[in-house]
């Protein structure tokens, strides 16, 4: 179990309906916040910042890069705010 303001990875040996009832089960609990699930799809999962590998029943995280990443940052010479360059590192 980990959370992270309002994201929360569960990490279990539940079969796909019991992972599917989960989120119904917590969410006749209260009905706020409401809970969604994401099951892994070749055992890979993203969450927040990384994607989450399993493989030979360990657990490795690499960075998560979405497909329209363009790794541009802002020249420091930029007449953007030193909050928004800051923000960069």
């Amino acid at each position: 179990y980990f959370r992270y303001v309002d994201d929360i990875l569960i990490i279990c040996n539940d079969t796909e309906t019991d992972i599917n009832q989960m989120p119904a089960d917590f969410n006749n609990i209260h009905p706020n916040p409401t809970f969604t699930s994401e099951l892994e799809i070749d055992n890979k999962l993203n969450f927040l910042d990384i994607t989450i590998h399993k493989q030979d029943n360990c657990l490795q995280a690499t960075i998560c890069r979405k497909l329209t990443t363009t790794d541009c940052i802002i020249p420091y010479s930029s007449n953007h705010p030193n909050e928004q360059k800051h923000a960069a590192l």
